[in-house]
């Protein structure tokens, strides 16, 4: 009788553990039955850096801001990072109000793996004082890492950044 009391509670934990188990696999971000192909990831990310990179351009914050994730981390040269969507906010807002900025970027590799992607290229920025004066252009590589999101859409997660030009003398 004990054995078989025990094999029933055996039973029992093992069966809520795999209802458990599956209810977990249908919250995640997309099942792998429906995920989209490598090309349809690639495609998506595509259109994403379009809307962010005419985002910075149009200097619309709204949309940037709409394109990361609440704990987006930007990382660049020489400063502290940038943690979080308000934060990143804040710090566009205070370059657009300064600066007309005209940013190119040139991916040159991107990884999808499940629901995160990275990407590595490069980029130009021209930023023009908005009270006058020269224009200062920058070169440098960036990575990326984006996040899948539920709906099957993809976030900016992370951005680091540096500059091929070498660090002012003081």
């Amino acid at each position: 009788m004990r054995t078989h009391v025990v094999s029933l509670a055996l039973c029992a934990a093992v069966v809520a553990g795999a209802a458990r188990l599956a209810s977990a696999e249908q919250s995640k971000p997309q099942a792998a039955s429906s995920r989209p192909t490598l090309d349809q990831d690639l495609a998506a990310i595509a259109e994403f850096n379009r809307q962010y990179l005419k985002a910075i351009n149009d200097e619309d914050i709204a949309t940037l801001s709409s394109l990361t994730t609440e704990d987006h981390i930007m990382i660049a040269s020489g400063r502290a990072p940038l943690v979080g969507k308000a934060a990143n906010d804040a710090a566009n807002g205070r370059v657009f109000k300064q600066f007309d900025i005209d940013e190119t970027w040139t991916p040159v590799e991107t990884v999808v793996s499940g629901d995160v992607a990275y990407q590595r290229g490069t980029f130009t920025v021209a930023a023009t004082p908005k009270a006058g004066g020269n224009t200062t252009r920058t070169s440098g590589h960036f990575l990326r890492i984006y996040r899948r999101q539920a709906d099957g859409s993809w976030r900016m997660t992370r951005d680091m950044f540096n500059s091929e030009q070498p660090p002012a003398k003081n």
